[in-house]
């Protein structure tokens, strides 16, 4: 820091006509630039021609520098600026050929000391790649990995917005490793390869020594990672106008999600219970939702807080095989998705208006949610929030690949501490459950199985069949059906129809979430709280004629007990048990056949077939 302090006390003394200052100054900027420019040109006397040139330049326009702090994406541009002149001449051709020799001779005595580092061939490919890039290519990898600048001071250096530079540096990595798979080296020979070009191309041994290239500095940021994937078999879906590629990323202005402190009324083994944005949090927060089968299937959701380093950065994981959450170099795996600390409900960009409309007005809020007007398979959404930019814009594509894309990957240190939190059935990734209790008078009983993640919900594929009283209930998720021996009618319901009110983990929400919201779907009305010194918590729906209280579970992530009462003074409730272990089980757990010959098709009743149960409704 009192090194930069230092330059920029120089540059101003020396815009102010100081020429001893002037001088110190380009005899400073002489190496790193000369580094700067040799690795754009791998060429001796062409990197010391251009040096000069520019050195010269400098001292000449120094006066029109209005940011003492933006010396060198300024004085990298200048570079720039001449070496795009130099190969537009035609004394550029002729030059190539005369200086080849000697460059070859330099370059021999530069890589003296480093023979040992890795084969002569190896080099020979790396540099012959790197020449083969285009000069804007070879600069904003050099300035990025080499020089550490951020991708403002590189946009400014080369007179383009910051989202171009970052889509500029993408395409500059995919050019180099193409060249590499040319030449038989693998995907993960990039960061190597870039290492090993910083030391071969370093002003000397000492420097070389030096070289590193961290994989965060590879990286080019969500929006222009996301842009980038865009190939020929992914579709971009417009949202407020076509061709918007650069207009931004989802806005969160009622926030998604903030690590805060521990609740006291929780006994969990983390603290991962993820608050609503705030006014008071500065840091920028970065999410992805991946929905494979759609806006209305399971969820695949990676969400960022602050930069990697930070102690107040957090990373949450929840793609289609574990829940994770990172920070402080701890990494969790747990049993459940994230939920907001306040108990507001999670909202999701693609959530239709109306219903979250009804939420912000059973929460007593506003909603300033900026949805997202876009469906189909393979969709893929992704936010941004950054506190120097609130003025951005929906983003969503269609990516057939995303789950393999970089921000769906791990990304914490592999120093971190791993803190494995499941218990047996959610490493395991799924279970069974029995269901008991009484509903007017009736006894209740019945199995189910219920996978944890979207990995093992098609080979462990969710289903229920309950027994109340006469009354049987079936939902293989495929299809949904009801029947009395009494009757020789069977009715038939869309799959799924009898896990709405229950947890559906598999799908990517918790189970508070998944409650409330298919209350909301309905406008059913609903109450939220924690319940005293446990880890259960408490969502209190209020229908026509019946009460449903739900005790939920918040670590396994599951419905512990719903409970009913009627304005008639009924009660009843179904007590929900999961399975630890399933070896030695027998036909209780085997899932029903489909109906030979259903007769009438209903309307999904949603969550309502609780209540209906209750009222003695549901046929």
């Amino acid at each position: 820091m009192d090194q930069q302090l230092y330059q920029i006390e120089l540059i101003k003394r020396a815009q102010l006509g100081d020429r001893q200052c002037l001088g110190q100054l380009a005899q400073q900027a002489r190496e790193r630039l000369y580094t700067y420019v040799y690795r754009l040109t791998q060429q001796d006397d062409l990197a010391q021609e251009i040096v000069q040139e520019s050195l010269l330049e400098m001292c000449k326009v120094i006066g029109k520098l209005k940011q003492a702090d933006r010396f060198w994406p300024w004085l990298y541009g200048i570079a720039m600026n001449k070496l795009r002149r130099y190969y537009r001449t035609e004394q550029a051709q002729r030059r190539v050929a005369v200086s080849s020799m000697k460059r070859k001779s330099e370059l021999k005595e530069r890589q003296d000391g480093l023979e040992n580092l890795v084969s002569e061939e190896l080099k020979h490919i790396v540099s012959e790649a790197m020449k083969k890039l285009r000069t804007r290519h070879k600069a904003v990898l050099v300035m990025r990995c080499y020089d550490e600048m951020p991708y403002s001071d590189i946009a400014e250096s080369m007179g383009c917005s910051e989202f171009s530079t970052r889509m500029l540096f993408l395409r500059a990595k995919k050019a180099l490793q193409r060249e590499l798979s040319r030449n038989g080296l693998g995907k993960g020979s990039l960061l190597t390869a870039l290492v090993l070009f910083g030391k071969i191309t370093a002003p000397s041994e000492a420097a070389a020594a030096e070289i590193s290239v961290t994989a965060a500095a590879t990286k080019v940021g969500l929006a222009a990672g996301i842009a980038g994937a865009v190939t020929s078999k992914t579709a971009i879906v417009s949202l407020t106008a076509a061709g918007a590629l650069t207009a931004g990323t989802v806005v969160m202005k009622s926030g998604i999600w903030n690590q805060g402190a521990e609740n006291p009324n929780l006994l969990l083994t983390t603290t991962q219970n993820i608050d609503q944005l705030g006014e008071s949090d500065n840091s920028n927060r970065k999410f992805w939702y991946s929905f494979p089968d759609g806006s209305a299937g399971p969820m695949i959701l990676r969400a960022d807080s602050g930069k990697l380093g930070d102690k107040s950065y957090w990373q949450v994981l929840q793609d289609e095989k574990a829940n994770y959450y990172y920070s402080n170099n701890r990494l969790n795996i747990n049993n459940y998705r994230t939920w907001n600390r306040d108990l507001s409900v999670q909202k999701l960009p693609t959530d239709d208006p109306k219903m979250i409309d009804f939420i912000c007005q059973v929460e007593g809020s506003k909603n300033t949610f900026e949805h997202v007007t876009a469906g189909g398979k393979n969709l893929l959404v992704i936010a941004e929030q950054d506190q120097r930019n609130e003025n951005n814009q929906p983003w969503a594509i269609r990516h057939y690949n995303a789950l393999e894309e970089d921000y769906f990957q791990s990304d914490w240190p592999a120093t971190a501490k791993t803190i494995d939190n499941r218990d047996q059935m959610h490493k395991r990734g799924w279970t069974y459950f029995r269901v008991e209790g009484r509903i007017n008078g009736q006894n209740v009983f019945g199995t189910g199985r219920i996978p944890f993640v979207d990995l093992y919900s098609k080979q462990y594929g969710p289903w229920l069949k309950l027994q109340v009283g006469s009354l049987r209930i079936v939902d293989n998720y495929n299809e949904a059906y009801i029947s009395r021996p009494s009757s020789a009618e069977t009715i038939k319901y869309r799959g799924g129809s009898f896990f709405k009110g229950l947890c559906r983990p598999w799908m990517g929400l918790h189970t508070i979430d998944t409650v409330r919201r298919d209350a909301a779907e309905q406008r059913i009305w609903f109450e939220t709280g924690y319940m005293p010194d446990s880890q259960l918590a408490q969502v209190e729906l209020t229908c026509e004629n019946t009460k449903i209280v739900y005790k939920i579970d918040m670590e396994k992530d599951v419905v512990d007990e719903i409970a009913f009462t009627t304005d008639q003074g009924e009660v009843g409730n179904l007590k929900f048990s999961y399975l630890e272990s399933v070896d030695g089980l027998d036909q209780e757990f085997l899932p029903s056949g489909k109906p030979r010959n259903p007769t009438t098709s209903g309307s999904s009743p949603g969550i309502l077939w609780l209540a209906h149960l209750m009222e003695s409704s549901l046929k």
